[in-house]
């Protein structure tokens, strides 16, 4: 699961970049913020239940 999380948040920020950088891909910015919120709320959620699975 740390391996997904790790994955989903470098393409968030690959997303992120490639949308700030070139404003014809500008929905890329978008998809790479809803990414990004998603990664930090299942870090969150594994945060606060202590799940320690692999």
């Amino acid at each position: 699961m740390n391996i997904l999380l790790i994955i989903i948040a470098i393409i968030a920020i690959v997303l992120l970049l490639t949308g700030g950088f070139v404003s014809s891909l500008n929905f890329l910015l978008w998809v790479g913020i809803i990414l990004l919120v998603l990664a930090v709320i299942v870090w969150l959620v594994r945060l606060l239940t202590g799940s320690r699975r692999v």
